[in-house]
């Protein structure tokens, strides 16, 4: 009987030990009626027997073990000499008798494919595709067993060891099957994934074919047709047929590669109807494994067969369609993206985009009234409207010419301050107010609110802060307007050469991002006191770090009391500044709820890198001080009154601007707390499956959800959401609509984003901080990829809030889509000293990770090298 050799169809999914993934794949595919050719599997008890019987088990082992960050060449010396090992010695010969037996039992010489089969290769955790050998068109018993010895070699390259390096498997546990089928002769094969690789679609399915042979498929060495179905109905979505040129035919000895004749190279490798016969196989597979697949297939005479089949590892998350279409709710009106919006960066979540309409309305009507009057906006006037999930700004056209044709003096109000506008109106009148109405919620148990009452609430708080932000956009006006002055008087009637910038004056002075900075700073030289609290923070894992600060457990070799007194220190960190909002969208963590960005921080500053926030702040304040002086001492009279007077009403400003963005979020973490509460009781009540799902419900869905009538599952249109969220985020949105030519040349210009539609090598933005760098970008889409960003990076990101401040101290350089030379990033990044170019648009589409790019500051460009 049998001992190191097994067919498909004694084989199951749970055999890997036995016979490895891809032997097992195919024996329970075999067992499930599926048609694949028939074969045997040599097992690795065979491999041990021939390793053993070699003594070679120990050396080879302790060959492969090298470190995973080894140098490629130690990999390429550690396969050379293993190798070496395995050609000296033949397989047994009992063994041998019994794989050529089972090579008898398939037909008269039959051609065949023989293919490795590892214990760690088509497992969903990890794909191991392609890391050994494979050989086709195997004849005749000797050339048989020269491809199993050649594939048993196989498991012992260079890539194969450092690919199980990387993904931690130990040599010792690894052994080898080797996979005999019986050829088919292709007149057409290719490659079928069950959820759709590129936009992780779990109801598409991709096929993709070639004439010939399919190992020119998997290699990627042809063209190929491709089709994207409809997983339930079979029905072809989109097809693309290639000109294929080459394909990949059996030959003595093994394949070659042919030219494909005239007549078939842009003819389709099957047709519809065989492309939805396919795709139904497909789906029963899934169906069968219970997860979406990775499956080769072969078309021969007619017939379709299953050769491998594999679990798609590392499959993104469900993506909608990417919007193409830009539609507009109302007409005869002007859509913008700036101010407020400048902190939605991403797609709204549909319970902030049914909120914050309203809300944006009200406050904005508020300040309209506050400054021209009443009576003087009408219905629908203005609105906050979500298009293809972004924000934006509505003005009917004829409300617009109406305020500026009856009132445009009024306007002044806005870069005055007049009334509760402006710096004295926010410190004196909006910012107390705010935080009142934010400690009274605040204070209440959300345990003890209704349902009803705590989306009440919510709407409340988000009114609050978006009244609060009227004041803060009367102060950034007058913030510009001072800063623009000083500039302007100090470049044509003060500065000559040798002089410097105009920036140099408005250093050095404290503002919440810098407060926030210092008190991290702070947190971390104390840490530094405790060498094995530090060593502790450094060294455990993000996660676990993560899962420590909200349990409140030390980490291990951290003595209890210590912990203890670090965590206080960490939470009063986070209650002084943890409202501080990436995104103004509340379904996006605040510090306090996810200090994970935060400890990113902290660690990066307990490892030694950073500045010390005091010393720099100290020196720049010394280089003003000292350059007022000399100025102001070289002045005439008339100049120097007018100098002084511009510059100390821009220094009195520019802080407060800061202060006054930064605490926009102090809502947020109530709003959270109490929609999380919400969340929570629709879990219990089987409405959604996680708490946060919360956000991904409509207002409308909300109150009956939350209410007395009999709960229903809002679990598929969730999901729903989500997945057309992430086709959404993946475009950029107009900064203006409608896409009018006339309207950009008009409008454009006082746009926060540059050209969208740029595509010259160099991108062009706005030089908002002096110097250059040459560095790799780091292009962060939020809060939740801080965490990659590596001291030196330049930071790319479609915007920056106060927030961001944080990762300031690790760039080199600063890039975004959004910005101008007063916003934000512009101020933090010259504060830190650093080049930055903003509103250029079209960063982060056009730049990736890693890219090696020269960001110029005084140019306003950004180059990739």
């Amino acid at each position: 009987m049998p001992t190191h050799t097994a067919l498909f169809s004694q084989l199951r999914k749970t055999d890997i030990d036995l016979a490895g993934g891809k032997a097992a794949n195919l024996g329970e595919l075999t067992a499930a009626g599926f048609p694949v050719p028939p074969g045997f599997v040599l097992t690795t008890a065979a491999y041990d027997e021939f390793v053993t019987a070699s003594g070679v088990s120990a050396d080879i082992v302790a060959l492969a073990s090298l470190a995973a960050d080894a140098e490629p060449s130690a990999y390429k010396r550690a396969e050379e000499k293993i190798h070496a090992l395995l050609a000296s010695h033949d397989p047994p010969e009992a063994l041998a008798a019994e794989l050529v037996a089972a090579y008898r039992r398939l037909g008269k010489k039959p051609a065949v494919a023989v293919r490795s089969s590892a214990t760690a290769e088509d497992l969903a955790e990890a794909s191991f595709a392609g890391q050994q050998d494979t050989y086709l068109n195997v004849r005749g018993e000797q050339a048989l067993l020269v491809a199993v010895k050649n594939c048993w070699a196989s498991l012992w390259t260079a890539r194969a060891m450092a690919y199980r390096a990387r993904h931690g498997i130990d040599p010792a546990t690894v052994r080898l099957a080797v996979v005999v089928q019986t050829m088919v002769d292709a007149d057409a094969a290719g490659v079928m994934f069950t959820a759709n690789p590129g936009n992780g679609r779990r109801d598409q399915l991709v096929i993709s074919g070639a004439w010939g042979l399919g190992e020119s498929v998997v290699s990627g060495s042809v063209s190929t047709d491709n089709f994207v179905l409809d997983s339930a109905a079979g029905k072809i979505l989109s097809r693309h047929i290639a000109g294929k040129t080459v394909m990949t035919v059996a030959a003595e000895g093994g394949t070659e590669e042919i030219a494909v004749p005239f007549e078939r190279r842009n003819r389709p490798v099957i047709g519809d109807r065989e492309v939805a016969q396919l795709g139904g196989i497909g789906a029963r597979i899934a169906a069968h494994y219970g997860c979406p697949q990775d499956i080769e297939w072969v078309y021969a005479n007619g017939e379709f067969f299953v050769v491998q089949s594999r679990p798609i590892t590392a499959l993104p998350e469900p993506t909608g369609d990417i919007p193409t279409d830009w539609p507009v709710p109302y007409p005869k009106g002007m859509y913008f993206r700036a101010s407020i919006v400048e902190q939605l960066p991403d797609p709204l979540t549909p319970l902030f985009a049914d909120l914050i309409d309203g809300s944006v309305t009200r406050s904005l009507g508020a300040l309209m009234e506050q400054v021209f009057g009443t009576g003087m906006l009408h219905d629908r006037d203005i609105a906050f409207p979500a298009i293809n999930g972004y924000a934006y700004y509505y003005y009917r056209t004829t409300a617009l010419w109406r305020l500026l044709r009856r009132s445009p003096t009024k306007l002044i109000k806005l870069f005055t301050g007049d009334g509760n506008l402006g710096v004295a109106g926010w410190r004196d009148h909006a910012h107390p107010r705010y935080q009142q109405t934010v400690a009274g919620w605040a204070a209440k148990p959300v345990a003890a609110l209704s349902d009803s009452e705590l989306l009440d609430a919510v709407s409340a708080l988000l009114d609050a802060g978006t009244l609060y932000y009227t004041a803060v956009q009367s102060v950034v006006p007058i913030a510009a307007t001072s800063e623009m002055a000083f500039r302007t008087y100090y470049e044509r009637l003060v500065r000559r050469a040798g002089d410097p910038p105009a920036v140099t004056f408005l250093l050095g002075y404290d503002s919440a991002p810098i407060r926030v900075e210092k008190s991290l700073y702070d947190l971390a030289m104390w840490t530094r006191q405790h060498p094995e609290l530090a060593g502790a923070l450094t060294q455990t894992e993000p996660d676990a770090l993560v899962n420590a600060v909200r349990t409140g457990t030390a980490p291990s070799g951290v003595p209890g009391e210590l912990w203890q007194t670090w965590h206080t220190r960490l939470r009063e960190h986070l209650q002084r500044y943890g409202h501080v909002v990436y995104n103004l969208d509340f379904a996006s963590p605040v510090p306090a709820d996810d200090p994970a960005p935060v400890l990113d921080t902290l660690r990066y500053y307990l490892r030694g890198h950073g500045n010390d926030p005091y010393r720099r702040q100290a020196d720049s304040a010394a280089r003003r001080e000292k350059q007022t002086r000399v100025v102001q001492g070289r002045l005439d009279p008339v100049r120097r009154a007018g100098f002084t007077r511009l510059l100390r009403w821009a220094q009195a400003t520019a802080p407060v601007r800061e202060d006054a963005l930064a605490d926009i979020g102090l809502a947020w973490p109530v709003m959270r707390r109490m929609l999380l509460e919400l969340g929570q009781r629709l879990v219990t009540a089987g409405v959604i499956t996680t708490p946060v799902d919360v956000f991904w419900l409509r207002r409308a869905e909300l109150v009956p959800a939350a209410g007395d009538s009999a709960p229903i599952s809002l679990t598929a249109e969730v999901q729903q959401r989500k997945m057309l969220w992430r086709g959404q985020r993946m475009v950029t949105a107009p900064q203006l609509l409608p896409e009018i030519d006339w309207m950009t040349r008009a409008f454009g210009w006082a746009m926060p984003a540059g050209d969208q539609k740029q595509t010259e090598a160099t991108i062009t933005g706005i030089g908002a901080s002096s110097g250059q760098v040459t560095a790799p970008a780091r292009v962060l889409a939020g809060p939740e990829q801080f965490g990659q960003m590596q001291p030196g990076d330049v930071l790319v990101a479609r915007m920056t809030t106060p927030a961001w401040t944080t990762l300031f101290a690790m760039a080199s350089g600063v890039v975004t889509d959004v910005g101008g030379p007063l916003s934000h990033s512009s101020i933090v990044a010259r504060e830190y000293g650093i080049p930055a170019v903003l509103g250029t648009g079209v960063a982060t589409q056009r730049l990736s990770s890693g890219q090696l790019i020269t960001v110029d500051g005084d140019a306003g460009t950004v180059t990739p090298v």
